[in-house]
């Protein structure tokens, strides 16, 4: 708070000070002191006049008006009258002899109470100067007293009692009191009724401890009010509120309490404002402000908000103490007295004026300064003192201009400081003025003056340097007006809008609008303005092509509007009213055309007003004479985005969307990376017709296709082409269309309806755009409306659509289909038909066909189907109206089952079963087939045939009981079991003694139970061998075993010992395999079986070793035996079983399989030719010739010859010898005897060497037929198709069973034999691979020990 001037002790004296503020104008501060004189000061500080008294001021105050000053003293029975209009000061006589003690105006009336020392009363009435004494009203010296709003009158004496009176005098009510009153108040206590009577409580402080509150019309019922004696005693207090009561307490206290019933006595709050003593509070009303005075500081609360300090004032220099406080009735200036006699004036609150010019602003600091300050250009600050309080203050570029009622001076703002140009009188009230760099513009009296502000002699025409408006010939009242750098604008009470051109002194513009205009404000350049009409409705005017736009949500309530001066947010604007700041965003170019939206509101500090918007800041007045800046919410932007939320960070993009700060707007979206925003920032830039912008974001989220279609669009200079093809992006059809139309292509509009399938629209536009179009389009009308069912419309439309062109015949053909379709459809059945019929076209014969036969009419839907060549859909009909000669012609073009099946059923109910079972056939129903060629035409054997092609179950049914009327009871179960009846076919079985026909017949599809009753019925039987087989089907293993054991045991191969032991395979029980080993070993029946059955037993419960130890012995029989081949396959096979199971083949099998191999290799060299090879395999035999025991001649003998024909003379020579030993001698066949005798007598002991090549694991080189490497001892692979050791770089494999074979030899092999020599399967040559790397295979034999 502001000091505005200070009352010294000097001039009051020094002591205990009185003073009052003048009542309602408060232009007059009245004190007095300790020296007899009471001083009257303007509110500036100036001494206006004073009053010399004869004894010390005891009392004085203003009357209602403040008009007049009375004043008492002591020792005079005089009262002194000081008129505050003329400065005069009259006395008059009370008529008393005793001493004047104090005064009191009424507060309706023009009466005045004084009370005397002695108790006496008098009621001076000042406007009729009528006197009325009243004595003894008291007893002792009237002190203090109150008038209510009904002119009644409360007096307190220091004899402890109140009187209440009339305006006369009349007393109507006397109480005592417990102690002297003291700060007697009227005021209305707080009932849930308001009382009728007005104020009916008087308050009274007594002894400074109580406060009495007496109700006038419940006076039998006082309350009294004591305080805790902490508090110290009651200094002052004030009714404030609905019945509330503000009490100061000598010790500092502050309290508020409510005077309503149900909380009196509740302190609503309490605060220790001062620490040592407080002297006096003060309330305003008008600011809603309370004060209180103490120590040497003053503290300010806001009622609103009692616990919040407004303000604290210290009083340095009043270290002695504070006195009395108050404030003036508008709250502007309070005064607080000290008890050393001085009075300080304090300004508490300012009128709130101020003007701006760009970014500068005036606005008064102080009752008589005004500062001028420019914040954004960092000007210095300069106030400027002024003769005046102002009512209005004005700022041009380069002036300031202030005043109050008809009156302006004028300051010039140069640069050596602010200078008094001149003051200037007008010719009525100023309500306002604006200022451009040479004109002022003055609104009084609605009209409004333009003149010069500085004139300069000679340099203007005397008509330019003033002008009034809005001119005689016009009625209008001005209500508002501006001064832009270019014109004069202002707006009258008939909704005229006028803009004057300055430089050209003439009207340039006129609007009209429909109810008046009541404020105006241009933005910075003048060429838009926002002007609010007498409906508090706020428009945007654009004065170039008179384009008015309302702005939205624009409140009821609004003081002010303040452009952006900032000029990269040129198009923002803020409205303002006492609570709310809202920020509006004027668009220049969207794709709507110029558009204004509210971007948010922000809240407005108390008593705050707007000057200046610069960059998002508001530059706000206060009225203490400050200014503040107040960052509005919309522009709220956080520097470092990174330290923000995802929540903060959306919520910044969507301000900074709302303000079109479309770069701003980049960098968010930047941080937040997610589609949906960077697709609002692209909807916000195509909306702004930002195209370069849009296709920078698309570009940014990959959307090529938007892309693509922006670029189509970035040369387009026709806006509102433009602009429409962004409102078909974004799906306002109806504004593309209007902005299509107004466009330079308005076929645009059509095409895009006819794109949208908006047919009534496209019909409208073409008839002004392209007539020649409406057949087009009213065909595809037509077949939209078609398709939903509309047919009478579909019709007319189909009808328009025809145009009789050649060059158009296919679009015709289509109308006419339509016309067919729907005449149909309409009820027009000839007309419909005649055209379909007509017309080449299957589809619509199809399609009025299938209309017909949804409405029943069968003969000639069934005609246009059999026309289009659709026989199934003709046939079909034909049957539903019964015409089965019809029918019968189509069949053989008919392809649907069901067609058939239906005409089979009604030649099967004419007897003409042949025909029947043809179209049975062809519709695939083959039960029917059956039952016709059983039933009717006796033709079981075609009956049968289809049964076993089709596997129809139902078939078989047929058939089988067919067959069982005629006693087949064999086929009967066969077809039983073919129809899944297996109950049925084994009773059958079981009556007629079929079991082992049902039991061959059932095979492998039948289940447990089927398995176990054929295993019983074979048991009771005594059928062991099929009693074991299918107990060993159903997994019965013991009886199985059992049953096979039973049978008979031959020599020969034994089919129930091979079941047994695939039984006690299966079962893997050990029981089991000890009991068929016995029965195998002889021990339960005296006869050892066969060992090949021992061996297969060990296969079959894959006891691999046991197996290839039995291998070996049957192989070795079989040997003896002479059967070489059996005795090689019984080793091959248990040799690839061994190595399947990866365990290490015994070395005797290994060896054993080579030498049978060998053997029977020397068959195949013979034939092929290859006697060396032969004679070499037969010479590996002879070497191991007592292996075969049953042919030792004859193998000596081949070997013999072999050798002797290959020129191995020497080997023939030593097996010859061999032979000629008495044991073999006589057992030489005859025709080779003498030639072999004749090799022992004439020995030839000539032989060449044998071929070497090297070892695959050593490289050693040794002889091709030698398996044993002399290198490295290892045994090498044998080739199986040459008996000779393997070599690495001439590797195979046989695909069949692995065995390794020189590649060479077995390609050649295969050129003439496609079998394998070891395993006799046949293999392809395609199949034959040669192994680079053999590794593997030189290490085939290791396994498991």
């Amino acid at each position: 708070m502001k000091r505005v001037f200070q009352i010294t002790e000097k001039t009051n004296g020094t002591g205990a000070v009185k003073f009052e503020w003048q009542k309602t104008l408060g232009n007059y501060l009245a004190s007095s002191g300790t020296s007899n004189t009471v001083n009257l000061f303007d509110r500036h500080g100036e001494l206006v006049d004073e009053i010399n008294l004869p004894g010390i001021c005891n009392s004085l105050e203003w009357d209602k008006d403040g008009d007049t000053l009375a004043v008492v003293c002591e020792r005079s029975p005089v009262i002194f009258l000081w008129d505050a209009n003329s400065h005069k000061t009259s006395q008059l006589d009370s008529g008393f002899k005793d001493g004047l003690s104090f005064v009191r105006w009424s507060r309706i009336g023009p009466q005045l109470a004084v009370g005397t020392s002695k108790g006496n009363l008098l009621i001076y009435n000042h406007q009729t100067s009528r006197k009325v004494p009243i004595l003894g009203k008291h007893t002792r010296k009237i002190t203090c007293g109150a008038w209510n709003n009904k002119n009644l009158l409360c007096l307190g004496s220091e004899d402890k009692s109140i009187s209440i009176s009339n305006q006369e005098g009349d007393t109507i009510k006397q109480t005592p009191l417990r102690s002297e009153p003291h700060d007697i108040q009227f005021s209305e206590m707080k009932v849930d009724e308001r009382s009728p009577n007005g104020e009916n409580t008087v308050s009274i402080c007594c002894g400074h401890k109580t406060i009495f509150l007496y109700n006038l019309n419940d006076s039998d019922n006082p309350i009294e009010l004591a305080f805790q004696p902490r508090y110290g005693n009651v200094v002052g207090y004030k009714w404030y509120g609905d019945g509330y009561i503000m009490i100061g307490f000598s010790n500092g206290y502050l309290v508020v309490i409510s005077t309503h019933i149900s909380e009196i006595g509740q302190e609503l709050f309490q605060a220790r404002n001062h620490k040592n003593n407080l002297t006096s509070i003060a309330i305003s009303l008008s600011l809603n402000k309370a004060a209180s005075c103490g120590d040497n500081t003053i503290k300010i609360h806001d009622l609103s908000e009692l616990k919040e300090m407004y303000a604290i004032v210290e009083l340095e220099d009043e270290t002695k103490g504070l006195g009395k406080m108050a404030w003036t009735d508008d709250g502007q200036l309070l005064a607080v007295s000290s008890t050393r006699g001085s009075v300080h004036v304090y300004l508490t609150k300012l009128p709130v004026l101020g003007d701006a010019w760009g970014t500068r602003i005036a606005y008064l600091t102080s009752l008589l300064e005004v500062t001028v300050v420019n914040h954004v250009d960092q000007e210095p600050a300069f106030p400027i003192s002024i003769e005046v309080e102002p009512t209005f203050v004005a700022l041009g570029p380069y002036h300031l201009v202030v005043g109050m009622n008809n009156r302006a001076w004028f300051y010039v703002l140069g640069t050596k400081g602010p200078e008094k140009l001149k003051d200037r009188e007008y010719l009525g009230t100023i309500v306002s003025m604006s200022l451009n760099a040479d004109y002022v513009a003055v609104a009084f009296e609605n009209q409004v003056q333009l003149h010069l502000i500085e004139t300069e002699s000679g340099s203007t025409s005397e008509e330019r340097e003033t002008r009034l408006f809005p001119g005689k010939d016009n009625d209008g009242k001005v209500l508002c007006h501006c001064l832009t750098p270019e014109f004069l604008i202002f707006g009258t009470d008939t909704g005229e809008l006028y803009y004057f051109f300055i430089e050209d002194w003439q009207y340039v513009n006129e609007f009209r609008h429909v109810v008046g205009i009541r404020s105006l404000f241009p933005d910075p350049s003048g060429t838009r303005l926002v002007f609010i009409d007498d409906k508090s409705d706020g428009f945007v005017y654009n004065p170039v092509n008179d384009h008015t736009l309302e702005i939205p949500s624009f409140s009821a309530t609004v003081d002010g509007v303040i452009w952006e001066n900032w000029p990269y947010d040129k198009g923002v604007f803020i409205a303002y009213d006492d609570d709310n700041i809202y920020t509006y965003v004027y668009s220049r170019e969207t794709i709507k055309g110029p558009q204004v939206t509210l971007a948010g509101t922000t809240k407005l500090p108390y008593a705050q007003k707007p000057l200046l918007l610069y960059n998002g800041e508001v530059t706000c007045q206060t009225p203490s004479g400050k200014t503040t800046t107040l960052q509005l919410d919309t522009h709220n932007f956080h520097d470092k985005l990174q330290d923000l939320s995802m929540d903060e960070l959306k919520a910044s993009l969507k301000k900074s969307l709302a303000l079109k700060k479309l770069r701003e707007s980049w960098v968010i979206c930047h941080f937040i990376n997610k589609k949906e925003n960077w697709m609002e920032l692209a909807d916000t830039a195509l909306e702004q017709l930002e195209l370069e912008f849009a296709m920078r974001v698309y570009r940014q989220m990959g959307e090529a296709g938007m892309l693509l279609a922006l670029l189509n669009m970035l040369g387009t200079e026709d806006r509102n082409l433009l602009a429409g093809n962004l409102a078909l992006m974004k799906k306002d059809f109806n504004l593309a269309q209007e902005l299509f139309l107004a466009s330079s292509s308005p076929m645009m509009a059509l095409e895009m309806r006819r794109d949208l399938l908006h047919w009534d629209q496209a019909l409208k536009l073409a008839k002004n755009l392209a007539p020649d179009q409406i057949p087009f389009i009213s065909k595809e009308y037509a077949q939209q409306l078609e398709f939903t069912g509309d047919h009478s419309n579909a019709l007319i439309h189909f009808e328009k659509g025809v145009t009789k062109l050649p060059e158009h015949r296919d679009h015709d053909e289509s109308c006419a289909s339509g016309i067919a379709r729907t005449s149909i459809r309409c009820g027009d059945i000839r007309r419909g038909v005649q055209m379909a019929t007509k017309m080449p076209n299957r589809a619509l014969k199809k399609d009025c066909a299938a209309i017909l036969e949804s409405m029943k009419q069968y003969s000639d839907s069934a005609a246009l189907y059999e026309k289009g060549e659709f026989y199934d859909k003709a046939a079909s009909v034909y049957i539903k109206c019964k015409n089965w000669n019809k029918v019968g012609e189509l069949l053989a073009q008919v392809t649907s089952p069901k067609i058939h099946m239906q005409y089979a059923k009604a030649k099967e109910a004419d007897g003409r079963y042949k025909d029947a079972a043809k179209a049975y056939e062809n519709a695939k129903d083959f039960d029917n087939v059956i039952r016709i060629q059983l039933d009717h035409l006796h033709n079981p054997e075609e009956a049968v045939r289809i049964v076993r092609e089709t596997k129809s179950t139902e078939g078989a049914k047929m058939v089988a009981r067919f067959f069982q009327k005629l006693n087949d009871y064999s086929s009967a179960i066969q077809f039983l079991v073919m129809s899944k009846c297996n109950d049925e076919a084994f009773q059958l079985a079981q009556q007629h003694g079929q079991m082992e026909v049902y039991a061959e017949i059932i095979g492998d599809d039948a289940t447990q139970e089927d398995y176990q009753s054929i295993a019983l019925h074979f048991d009771n039987e005594k059928s062991h061998f099929l009693a074991g087989k299918f107990f060993l089907l159903c997994s019965q293993y013991k009886k199985a075993l059992q049953h096979f054991l039973r049978c008979p045991y031959t020599s020969e191969d034994s089919p129930a010992v091979e079941m047994a032991i695939e039984t006690v395979g299966q079962a893997n029980e050990d029981p089991l395999t000890h009991q068929l080993i016995d029965y195998l070993m002889g021990e339960t029946d005296g006869v050892p079986k066969d060992a090949k059955y021992l061996f297969r037993l060990y296969m079959a419960l894959k006891q691999h070793r046991e197996a290839a130890r039995t291998a070996i012995i049957i192989a070795r029989e079989e040997q003896n035996a002479g059967n070489y081949r059996n005795a090689h396959d019984v080793l091959y096979s248990m040799y690839t079983e061994l190595r399947s199971q990866k365990i290490k083949i015994p070395s005797e099998m290994a060896t054993n399989l080579m030498i049978l191999h060998s053997y029977i290799l020397v068959k195949i060299h013979v034939k092929r030719g290859d006697h060396m090879k032969g004679a070499r395999m037969l010479i590996r035999v002879a070497n191991n010739i007592s292996k075969f025991p049953s042919h030792i001649v004859p193998i000596l003998t081949s070997t013999v010859i072999e050798c002797h024909r290959s020129g191995l003379k020497n080997s023939s020579f030593s097996y010859a010898t061999m032979l000629m030993r008495p044991e073999y001698r006589n057992k030489i066949d005859l025709k080779y005897k003498r030639k072999i005798e004749a090799i022992v007598r004439r020995p030839d002991k000539t032989e060449e060497d044998e071929p070497t090549s090297p070892c695959p694991y050593c490289k050693f080189d040794l002889e091709t037929s030698e398996l044993v490497c002399p290198g490295c001892k290892n045994n090498i692979p044998y080739c199986v198709v040459t008996g000779q050791h393997m070599v690495k770089d001439d590797w195979s494999v046989c695909p069949q069973c692995n065995f390794p074979a020189l590649y060479s030899e077995f390609k050649r092999l295969l050129e003439s034999d496609d079998t394998c020599p070891m395993c006799s399967d046949t293999i392809k040559p395609g199949k034959v691979h040669k192994i680079e790397d053999p590794s593997i295979y030189l290490h085939a034999d290791k396994g498991e020990e």
